[in-house]
């Protein structure tokens, strides 16, 4: 009998520990939302659904109050086999003090954001070896906290709301050494995410300045060499039918419905499990921001111009040593 080898055995626990971030979230969605019509429709036990909805409205603000992240998940070895898939790697250019808060502004969004959640929602990535005495935490849309279970599943990974009150308590209320985490592009820029692509979707997103101005934090901008390169898309004729579609309802949502495809289970074969290539993630120098209660739109501009010019810098020096021409120029839309 053939046994598989400790190569096959490392690349099915990889590629399990990809899924399985993916296909918990459906999972558990989909077990929540069956399993409660069910009480309430067939059995007599629908007091239990009532006091899943009741705990959900009294639980409802920890999101943007915090959190509720648990060491435990984070070290998961799980999270190790995640971050060896591409693999993952994470370098500073500069100490960050844990005697001060910092917005790290992550670039670019790609299309799953591997790198982000690799690196900052894990232990496994050596974050805490490279950022001694920071607490992470990184910041996602509201909507990952509207179901239960899987609510509290995201929150374990230190991941908060990424809403304006949540950003205000996590740089009032927990203290010093505190890095928030968010990803500007966002969804929107999704549509860019192409292998060797260099377009961030950044020009209108200010409000990363406007909330650092606030509170008078140090932005940080950090750029993920490879990030892009892990999918591929498929761009449909600029005015067709599909193309209208994708952008019709970009405006109806927000999101750009984007035709990816990456690496089957097979070789040369094609799926939806990211090429394994390696993303490297550069964390730059500190840009001090002066504290302003009520800034105005021209210092917002101003600050948001000075930290364009701070990344294009940490672009153009890490760019030749990950494979991009010293003629590539970051592009900012």
């Amino acid at each position: 009998m053939l046994l598989p080898s400790k190569k096959d055995l490392k690349t099915a626990l990889e590629v399990f520990a990809l899924f399985q971030w993916a296909l918990s979230a459906l999972l558990i969605v989909s077990t929540v939302i069956l399993v409660n019509l069910y009480l309430v429709v067939f059995t007599p036990y629908w007091p239990v659904t009532v006091l899943i909805l009741t705990w959900l409205a009294f639980d409802w603000k920890t999101p943007e109050r915090g959190g509720r992240r648990l060491t435990c998940v984070r070290q998961w070895r799980l999270w190790k086999h995640y971050c060896d898939y591409f693999p993952l790697k994470i370098l500073k250019t500069h100490d960050l003090s844990p005697s001060h808060n910092y917005i790290v502004v992550c670039h670019p969004h790609g299309l799953m954001s591997h790198s982000c959640f690799g690196h900052f929602a894990t232990e496994t990535s050596g974050f805490s070896k490279v950022f001694p005495g920071i607490t992470p935490y990184i910041l996602t849309l509201g909507a990952f906290f509207w179901v239960p279970f899987l609510r509290d599943y995201v929150m374990s990974t230190g991941a908060c709301s990424v809403s304006q009150s949540s950003m205000d308590f996590l740089l009032t209320q927990k203290g010093k050494g505190n890095m928030l985490i968010v990803v500007a592009g966002g969804l929107a820029e999704c549509r860019y995410s192409l292998p060797g692509s260099c377009t961030l979707f950044l020009k209108k997103r200010h409000g990363f300045v406007r909330t650092a101005l606030r509170h008078g934090v140090a932005l940080v901008p950090a750029y993920s060499f490879g990030e892009n390169d892990l999918y591929d898309q498929h761009i449909f004729k600029p005015g067709g039918l599909v193309n209208r579609f994708q952008k019709w309802f970009q405006r109806m949502v927000h999101v750009y419905p984007c035709a990816f495809y990456g690496r089957g289970f097979t070789k040369n074969s094609l799926g939806l499990l990211p090429y394994t290539r390696p993303v490297t993630t550069i964390v730059g120098e500190p840009l001090p921001v002066p504290k302003i209660e009520n800034p105005s739109q021209e210092t917002v501009a101003q600050y948001h111009a000075l930290y364009v010019d701070a990344l294009r810098k940490l672009f153009d020096q890490h760019k030749t040593n990950f494979g991009i021409s010293e003629t590539q120029e970051l592009v900012i839309i």
